[in-house]
């Protein structure tokens, strides 16, 4: 005697080991994009053109676009934050420092760049795909949401500066940091009566 729902356990294993299958060689090769990050982000400007595109071509689906809008100021705002934030929480873990006798301790972010690149381009695409259904071309007057999203944008922008200013950190780096090491003293570099 077979053990409860023996048939349709048997029926449903090879569609469930075929979908974990896709699943792993799908994150093989987003594992594989990690250290390409020009590559990865030239992608993604790909993928905004297309999007841009099908908005402009179809005349439709602003509010995909606001909603989509604001979810990128959202990763944005992760993006720059630090994981710990100083002003909410006191933690014995890696803080910002705040004078200049304090011990470096490099910027991390709440939202590393591999997972805002991530999220970035999966929006986009669920946007992309959003355009092809006409319930969701929502009917507005998008000059105003235009305005409404760049008016949040410098206010969550100028709130998200002020902090950085507040506990001084800047959490774009361009390439690494050049050092210029210890300078000579005006004492010891001069000549010796030889």
């Amino acid at each position: 005697m077979e053990g409860v729902g023996g048939d349709n356990a048997s029926a449903a294993s090879p569609v469930s080991q075929w979908g974990h299958d896709v699943w792993r060689m799908y994150q093989y090769y987003l594992d594989k994009t990690t250290p390409h990050a020009v590559y990865r982000w030239i992608g993604t400007l790909v993928v905004v053109i297309i999007y841009c595109l099908r908005v402009y071509y179809v005349q439709g689906f602003y509010i995909i676009s606001y909603g989509l809008g604001i979810y990128l100021l959202n990763l944005l705002i992760g993006f720059l934050s630090p994981l710990v934030d100083p002003e909410l929480e006191v933690s014995d873990g890696p803080l910002l420092p705040t004078k200049g006798s304090d011990e470096f301790k490099p910027f991390i972010r709440r939202l590393p760049e591999f997972k805002f690149w991530y999220s970035m381009t999966k929006a986009f695409c669920i946007a992309f795909v959003m355009t092809f259904f006409s319930v969701f071309d929502v009917p507005v007057f998008w000059p105003i949401l235009l305005c409404y999203w760049i008016v949040l944008f410098v206010l969550t922008m100028r709130r998200q500066i002020a902090h950085m200013i507040k506990y001084k950190y800047v959490p774009l780096n361009m390439g690494k940091q050049k050092y210029g090491g210890k300078k000579p003293s005006g004492s010891s570099s001069g000549s010796r009566g030889d």
